[in-house]
């Protein structure tokens, strides 16, 4: 859904003005999930599953790789961007993410749970307790998870899959993201993240998980059609995120939680690819684009584009830049169903 011509005029003065002044919408910008929106903690983790290598990172600023399972610039850039920011939120378990640089926000996606509590008291201690209340619950903070939860873990985990139907599944899930225990630190006085102050809180909703290249191939039973269990799946998880949404912003008062919709703009892409400027939406860009990811997709894959634009998928499991960018747009254009408000104007809204 797009702005009515009234709101995006009036929204446009705002963004415009705020931009021309070089002062972002809001004070700062937090990432939480998992690798969609990953600018590189995983870097400095003791995992297998990076991205700081080539042909990771070949079409972003630097030309070069930074920890992004992307080709470029991820849909949170974008975002960034849009809102004002001249930098994107660093990786909160990088070099960079030190001192003032996190003032303006920071990426704590596949990082161990309660770093942004750290980062809360790092506001206290730099800028005093009243400025730092200002710049977290003025942040604008985007949750960008469950995709891995369903790909890379139940649907190949027995203990799971046998014990759990997709629909129980959910609901466990569902259950941490209501009280937002997946951002919970370990030790210490245990606060969420609401509890730390967020006021503004987006969230993304699942994409059709069956329509990722490497569900296809290892879930599709030999077809190259999106694996509708999958994706149902999918819709059902995200009819839940939304009603609990709706509680919480009942239950909690003064916040501000809008669901984003990744899967309908995602879908589009995949069924209507030449509407939207792609040419491949089957296969990803790197290697055979069937279902390399992280260490499969490396300099030596052999078979990797050379014109990542005219593909959705740069991996097997992760869109390109050029659809990132779509989808950012996308998103930052999304209306309430109930209110047929802009959602990120609620988000902004005082």
């Amino acid at each position: 859904m797009r702005f009515s011509s009234c709101l995006l005029g009036s929204f446009l003065v705002v963004v415009v003005f705020s931009v021309a002044h070089g002062d972002p919408l809001v004070p700062a910008l937090n990432i939480f999930g998992d690798s969609v929106v990953d600018v590189g903690n995983n870097n400095n983790l003791y995992t297998l599953v990076k991205a700081n290598f080539a042909p990771y990172g070949r079409d972003f600023v630097s030309h070069s790789p930074t920890g992004r399972f992307c080709n470029g610039k991820l849909a949170t850039d974008f975002t960034a961007e849009f809102l004002g920011f001249t930098s994107y939120p660093p990786a909160y378990l990088s070099l960079e993410a030190t001192g003032k640089n996190l003032l303006t926000g920071a990426n704590f996606a596949s990082a161990s749970s309660g770093y942004y509590d750290s980062t809360s008291q790092l506001y206290l201690n730099m800028v005093g307790s009243a400025k730092a209340k200002s710049i977290f619950s003025g942040a604008i903070h985007l949750l960008s998870a469950g995709s891995s939860d369903f790909i890379q873990n139940y649907y190949i985990n027995p203990l799971l899959y046998r014990v759990y139907s997709p629909d129980q599944f959910s609901d466990i899930l569902i259950g941490s993201y209501s009280t937002f225990r997946f951002m919970l630190q370990k030790s210490g006085p245990r606060k969420n993240l609401y509890g730390l102050g967020a006021r503004r809180i987006g969230v993304t909703g699942l994409p059709p998980t069956g329509c990722l290249p490497a569900a296809i191939t290892l879930f599709g039973l030999g077809s190259s059609q999106c694996v509708e269990r999958l994706n149902k799946d999918a819709i059902s998880f995200n009819k839940k995120i939304n009603s609990t949404s709706q509680s919480l912003q009942k239950k909690l008062p003064g916040l501000k939680l809008v669901v984003f919709d990744i899967y309908q703009p995602l879908l589009d892409m995949v069924t209507k690819p030449a509407d939207n400027g792609f040419s491949e939406s089957r296969r990803a860009c790197c290697g055979t684009g069937t279902v390399e990811t992280s260490l499969l997709c490396n300099a030596g894959s052999p078979g990797t584009c050379s014109n990542a634009t005219d593909y959705v998928f740069w991996d097997g499991f992760h869109p390109s830049e050029a659809a990132n960018k779509v989808l950012a747009s996308d998103l930052l254009s999304q209306e309430s169903p109930s209110s047929r408000k802009a959602m990120l104007t609620t988000l902004l809204s005082e």
